[in-house]
């Protein structure tokens, strides 16, 4: 098929079925966007992957929202006690005029249910629970936390988008269960019945939405006045289709340009190409603990000193070096809690040949490797590519299985053994709170069957996590990362593959894009 022939079919055939008889006055209070991925699941709990976090924050509100310089600020919440540092009781009052999308008013008690059906998955939740003696809904509008000893970052850890408040009815799910409806209370509403898997999905204006009356309008934070009547994702898996429609207007927004075309890009007036994401994208190798060969510390570490964060990331965005960010540890280097100890194992070049010897040295013994690949995402596939290779230059059997990313997410959520559909690595990034701070980063838990995708267990890193959470200032918790560091490089639970900021890329006629994640409230077109 014609590359201009696939432009229609895929985009502007997408539109015409999203939006009969549109006239020129609706698509104005449009947005076609081009995401990174298909949206493979509605439910923020279940899932970690960025396109569902994305979803979730058009759909759902939360109780707390990030501003741009990431503090936690009310959003759901009209009153609370601002200075609880030193507080064991929290009570939370509900702002008025918050509504599901089915017109039921959002009630204490769903969003108790919310907050301990995402408390079972995400580490912030975890540590908050650890916390708390008892969490109930008091009235109507009124949650409160008792807790054990105080927790000051209890705003922060609600104000995570995968909190999304659900009607009680659905929050009750067990968290290891995916929810297949989306019923939040958020700005826009997700329009089921237009949805087409691997294509688009379509959401709408939520009439009933009040916004907040006070704040500055700041990442998830704030008023979120949604001034576009529809919002149409489209997604496209060439890049080069995506690149052609954004600059022929035929797409208003493209989520996640790959690097190679940057430069193209920024030569067109028309296009703003700017990184509204400043916590980047850190490159992952993750391991799955329960089998061989990478239930053996010894092997993983082998893995980790023969990747070179430098060679791997200039395939992912060598076309525009400045974005690149190495000497990568569990953290975004510069940032308050990041730290040297150990990066030297990140560089190159390495003698591959020595580490094969190393690899069997460690106990590796020729079990298949199966690894997750997606295809899908350039920038995903360009890592793999080259981690994979080295892999196989040090010696591994490896069985490279390609796929969309909606198959990655949903394989690596099974523990099951190789020979019934399980797997041993996939990649991925690690993006968001989670790369500045110790306390969301679910890529370092290490507490076994609860813990992230690959199920590892390092008592001493969650001991070091426990106490950071306690630490009594900024310096005592920058010493406990260094500890976190030094124990990572000799338990790795993952690779740390470099890192790159993510530039997106829009139209010039939208407007007032905020920091962050895609966000579509506030967006003014002119």
């Amino acid at each position: 098929m014609k590359r201009r022939s696939f432009l229609k079919s895929t985009l502007a055939g997408a539109a015409a079925i999203a939006l009969p008889r549109i006239g020129r006055a609706e698509a104005e209070r449009m947005i076609t966007f081009v995401p990174h991925a298909d949206l493979a699941s509605l439910d923020p709990v279940w899932t970690t992957a960025d396109i569902t976090r994305n979803f979730s924050l058009a759909v759902y509100d939360t109780l707390f929202g990030y501003d741009a310089e990431f503090k936690a600020q009310p959003q759901m919440v009209q009153a609370y006690p601002a200075e609880g540092g030193d507080e064991k009781q929290w009570d939370l009052t509900l702002r008025d005029g918050l509504k599901f999308h089915d017109g039921a008013p959002v009630l204490a008690r769903d969003c108790v249910a919310t907050i301990k059906r995402w408390a079972k998955r995400y580490p912030m939740g975890q540590a908050l629970m650890a916390h708390t003696d008892e969490l109930a809904a008091v009235s109507d509008r009124v949650i409160r936390f008792r807790l054990k000893r105080p927790f000051p970052l209890l705003p922060d850890a609600l104000a995570e988008p995968y909190c999304a408040i659900m009607p009680e009815q659905l929050a009750k799910t067990d968290a290891f269960e995916q929810i297949k409806e989306a019923v939040g209370s958020g700005p826009f509403k997700f329009v089921a019945s237009e949805r087409i898997p691997g294509q688009r999905v379509v959401f709408e204006k939520n009439p009933d939405y009040v916004p907040r009356a006070d704040g500055k309008p700041s990442f998830s934070a704030g008023p979120k006045e949604a001034y576009i009547d529809r919002v149409v994702w489209n997604f496209v898996q060439d890049p080069s289709t995506a690149s052609a429609a954004l600059a022929q207007g035929e797409v208003d927004w493209w989520e996640n340009p790959t690097i190679d075309l940057v430069p193209q890009l920024k030569r067109s007036k028309d296009l703003v190409i700017t990184v509204k994401d400043r916590t980047g994208e850190i490159g992952c190798l993750r391991f799955n603990h329960l089998y061989p060969p990478f239930d053996n510390p010894a092997i993983r570490r082998v893995v980790l000193s023969a990747m070179d964060q430098k060679e791997v990331m200039t395939a992912v965005a060598g076309a525009e070096p400045s974005l690149i960010k190495t000497d990568v540890g569990l953290f975004v280097p510069g940032t308050p809690m990041a730290s040297t100890v150990g990066v030297e194992i990140t560089r190159g070049p390495k003698n591959l040949d020595q580490v094969k010897k190393e690899l069997a040295a460690a106990g590796y013994k020729g079990e298949r490797v199966v690894v997750l690949a997606a295809s899908t995402i350039p920038t995903i596939f360009a890592e793999a590519q080259v981690a994979t290779d080295v892999l196989q230059r040090i010696g591994m059997n490896i069985d490279l299985q390609t796929m969309e990313w909606g198959s990655v997410v949903a394989r690596r959520a099974s523990r099951e053994p190789l020979d019934k559909g399980g797997w041993n690595i996939f990649y991925t990034y690690l993006g968001g709170m989670g790369n500045i701070s110790p306390g969301p980063d679910i890529a370092i838990r290490a507490s076994g069957a609860d813990a992230w995708f690959g199920w590892p267990t390092d008592a001493k890193m969650e001991a070091l996590r426990g106490a950071w959470f306690d630490a009594p200032n900024r310096e005592e918790q920058q010493k406990i990362c260094q500890e976190m560091q030094e124990e990572f490089w000799q338990n790795p639970s993952y690779v740390p593959l470099g890192m790159y900021d993510q530039p997106t890329a829009f139209r010039s006629s939208l407007q007032d894009v905020r920091d962050g994640w895609p966000q579509f409230y506030g967006v003014r077109r002119v």
